[in-house]
C-alpha cells in the first residue's frame, strides 16, 4: 500500500464525498420537498414524511457527532500519556489544564516541538483548534481520523 501523501494544515481534513456531500444534498433535497409538500398539500402522510426526513437529518448529524466525540476521548487519553512522557517535570502538573479541543489540535505536533507548543498554548490560553494547528511546524499526520 503506498504511503499517504504528507499531511499538513491545508490538507488534514478528511471529506468523504458520498457522506459529506451526496448524502447531505439528498437529505436536504428531501427536507425541502417534504416541507413544501406539507405546506402546499397538507396531509398526515406529508407531515409524516417531513418528520421522517427530520429524523434522518438528526441521525446524519449525530452519527458523525457521536463518532468524533468517542474519538476525541481516545485522543485525549493518548495525548495526556504523550505529554507525561515529553513535557518537562515543571510543566507536567498542568496537563490537566488542557481542554479536549487543545489536545485534539496538539496531536499534530511532533514529539520535538510538542513541549514548546504545549507551553505556549497554556501560557497564552489558545483555545482555537485551527490556531493551534497553524502553529505546528513539524506535522505529525493522523490518517485514522473519523
Amino acid at each position: 500500500m503506498p504511503d499517504p501523501k504528507p499531511q499538513n494544515f491545508a490538507n488534514h481534513r478528511r471529506v468523504v464525498f458520498q457522506y459529506h456531500v451526496v448524502a447531505f444534498l439528498l437529505i436536504g433535497a428531501n427536507l425541502g420537498y417534504a416541507a413544501w409538500m406539507s405546506v402546499t398539500a397538507f396531509s398526515v402522510g406529508n407531515l409524516m414524511y417531513l418528520l421522517l426526513v427530520i429524523a434522518v437529518l438528526l441521525l446524519f448529524w449525530y452519527a458523525r457527532s457521536f463518532a468524533t466525540g468517542v474519538q476525541d476521548r481516545g485522543i485525549r487519553l493518548e495525548e495526556r500519556l504523550r505529554l507525561q512522557r515529553l513535557l518537562p517535570l515543571e510543566l507536567q502538573p498542568r496537563i490537566g489544564d488542557f481542554t479536549v479541543a487543545q489536545l485534539v489540535a496538539l496531536r499534530f505536533a511532533s514529539d520535538g516541538e510538542l513541549p514548546e507548543l504545549a507551553q505556549e498554548v497554556l501560557d497564552q490560553n489558545i483555545r482555537d483548534r485551527d490556531e493551534i494547528k497553524r502553529k505546528v511546524r513539524d506535522w505529525r499526520a493522523d490518517h485514522c481520523r473519523v
